[in-house]
């Protein structure tokens, strides 16, 4: 197994009743999760902060953050306070997670994604500056602080994590973020993922650290669980992934008209051989092998699990904490 230690996570999505989300927070430090992040989907989920906020209360030892917020939704100086006022009530466990956002957040509240990359960067830049407690003016994308600062003390080295996918965006993670968060990535790119964040990094800065995310299958039931969260990660990969694939403009056609009637609908039409390159499956011996290789040959220092069932989330954890064990 690897010689690095890799750190296990979860990314909670809150589409459950918050108690049954805290439930599943607590089982998860219990197994020695290290990290819990938690989906920031506007209105599809419930909110993202009281959902933090009350597994911190339950919790003792896991760090809590988004997984992932954006700029649009929220002013970032309205994140910054969230962010740490869960900092302060977690007792220095919190941390940022940034992204561009997607569709399921956005389009319901009529909001654009205009300039991702100066938003993403103009996000950090303030947040970093409010977290060390300076008076902050400026004019960023779509937002304005006029000497803006927080009325309570916060962490100059609170932790921010970037996720995405575009080689500019990884670069941006790689040049500013503390770390950088892979999700479902296409597994013969992820060399190539991981170079591209390494190529911002700063001359004499250290590298971010990185985050991979993907679902871990051992069973049957488990690849039913995943098909339907790969509609769209199948119908937005790069024409060279479809090409790879066997993947024609037919079946993302298929996919995309099914998905309007949900995504278990559109589940239907992704075929076994499309989803096992973006995942780790076979038995759980054979997963932990897969993964010590991942971690071993690109660095990885965390493992991020996502809970895409809540209700089979249980057995999951349990499952994925063996591995991890085999890993480690």
């Amino acid at each position: 197994m690897s010689d690095l230690v890799v750190t296990a996570s979860v990314n909670i999505i809150p589409e459950g009743p918050i108690p049954e989300l805290v439930a599943l927070a607590v089982l998860a430090e219990r197994l020695g999760y290290g990290r819990c992040w938690v989906y920031d989907e506007g209105l599809a989920t419930r909110d993202v902060y009281v959902t933090l906020a009350a597994i911190a209360a339950a919790t003792d030892r896991m760090k809590l953050g988004t997984g992932i917020t954006n700029p649009y939704t929220r002013h970032p100086a309205t994140t910054a306070a969230a962010t740490v006022s869960l900092d302060e009530m977690s007792g220095g466990r919190a941390f940022l997670g940034i992204g561009a956002g997607g569709s399921l957040t956005l389009d319901p509240l009529g909001l654009q994604r205009p300039s991702p990359l100066g938003s993403v960067r103009d996000v950090i830049t303030a947040c970093r500056s409010l977290f060390a407690g300076e008076a902050v003016t400026m004019a960023g994308t779509g937002f304005t602080l006029r000497t803006a600062r927080l009325g309570f003390p916060a962490r100059a080295d609170l932790e921010i994590w970037l996720a995405g996918r575009g080689p500019r965006m990884l670069a941006l993670g790689g040049e500013i973020a503390d770390g950088v968060m892979l999700d479902f990535i296409h597994k013969p790119a992820l060399g190539d993922y991981i170079a591209k964040v390494h190529s911002g990094t700063r001359p004499g800065a250290p590298a971010a650290r990185i985050c991979y995310s993907t679902m871990v299958i051992t069973s049957d039931e488990a690849m039913e669980q995943t098909k339907p969260h790969m509609t769209y990660r199948i119908v937005d990969s790069p024409a060279e992934v479809k090409d790879a694939l066997g993947i024609t403009e037919d079946d993302v056609a298929r996919i995309r008209n099914a998905m309007s009637g949900g995504l278990h609908a559109a589940a239907e039409f992704v075929r076994d051989e499309w989803v096992l390159p973006f995942v780790v499956s076979g038995t759980e011996s054979d997963c932990a092998a897969e993964l010590a290789r991942i971690v071993e040959r690109y660095g990885i220092q965390e493992f991020l699990l996502p809970l895409l069932d809540l209700h089979r989330a249980p057995t999951l954890l349990h499952t994925v904490s063996d591995v991890m064990k085999r890993v480690n």
